[in-house]
């Protein structure tokens, strides 16, 4: 397939316009998951949302329906187990577990009752070129509904995530603040997973913000820093994914592999440029 027609494409279309929706929101909120150090909740959810998506193709629905409610469901049970006492590590570590052996049942069961066949690479790794144009307007609302809130409350959540016992005494609602984190974090994992697949939706999410922070400290500025290289790894990805038809004649590349090996370059030359302005 030549890059000629690359826009012609309704498949690219969606792809670039699905994705650029989950590049939105993974910008902003993985920017507060690495300041929280919460990347290891951002992989539970996904984990977890696998399992949703899993569930949706038994039940003939969206996969992206079942990403969110899995994801929503992960996120208020880190919220619960975290109030009841339960350090935040450990409650990372059970509702990962949870979502690895759900996922690995929920898989089985669409192969052999089923018989959805490539169930679990559509699920674990995505399948952006095969969405469909409910997808874009899931992706759409989710990234609209996850930047209001963050318009809205961006410093506080910024605050809350630098330091929570500052916010506490300048009147925060931390608590508060952390459970509206975990809901964006949920509605982020969503989107990236409906993009790059479940196991890799994290990738997206921490890093761009990784690479972002690596060039500057300024949230507000890391956020357009960290977009700009999201869109760049998400489209880019699509385009090499896209000519790559023709480099092995019949067969196209994963496109989260792409999309993968173009976010952790950024995150290298970042990390290469932090040293050397350093030096």
């Amino acid at each position: 397939m030549s890059l000629a027609g690359f826009l012609d494409a309704e498949s690219v279309r969606l792809a670039l316009a699905v994705s650029a929706g989950a590049a939105c929101v993974c910008a902003p909120v993985g920017l507060l998951a690495v300041l929280r150090g919460q990347g290891f909740a951002g992989h539970a959810l996904a984990d977890i949302a696998a399992a949703g998506g899993a569930a949706a193709l038994l039940l003939g629905v969206s996969p992206g329906v079942g990403f969110l409610v899995l994801s929503l469901a992960g996120a208020f049970a880190l919220a619960g187990l975290e109030g009841r006492g339960l350090g935040r590590g450990l409650a990372t570590g059970i509702v990962l577990g949870a979502g690895l052996g759900l996922t690995a049942l929920l898989l089985f069961l669409d192969q052999t009752r089923a018989h959805i066949g490539g169930a679990a690479g559509g699920v674990m790794f995505g399948s952006l070129f095969a969405l469909g144009p409910s997808a874009l307007v899931m992706g759409t609302l989710g990234a609209v509904l996850v930047l209001a809130a963050f318009g809205m409350a961006g410093r506080g959540l910024v605050f809350a995530s630098l330091s929570p016992e500052l916010a506490r005494v300048a009147g925060l609602r931390v608590r508060g603040l952390g459970a509206l984190y975990l809901v964006l974090l949920a509605m982020s994992v969503t989107l990236g997973a409906m993009s790059l697949g479940a196991i890799l939706a994290t990738v997206l999410l921490i890093g761009p913000a990784s690479a972002a922070l690596c060039l500057t400290r300024s949230p507000s500025l890391a956020v357009l820093v960290a977009l700009a290289l999201a869109l760049a790894a998400c489209w880019g990805g699509i385009a090499l994914a896209w000519d790559s038809y023709g480099w092995w004649p019949g067969h196209v590349w994963p496109v989260s592999f792409f999309i993968t090996v173009l976010v952790l370059g950024e995150y290298g030359a970042a990390r290469l440029w932090q040293g050397a302005r350093h030096v």
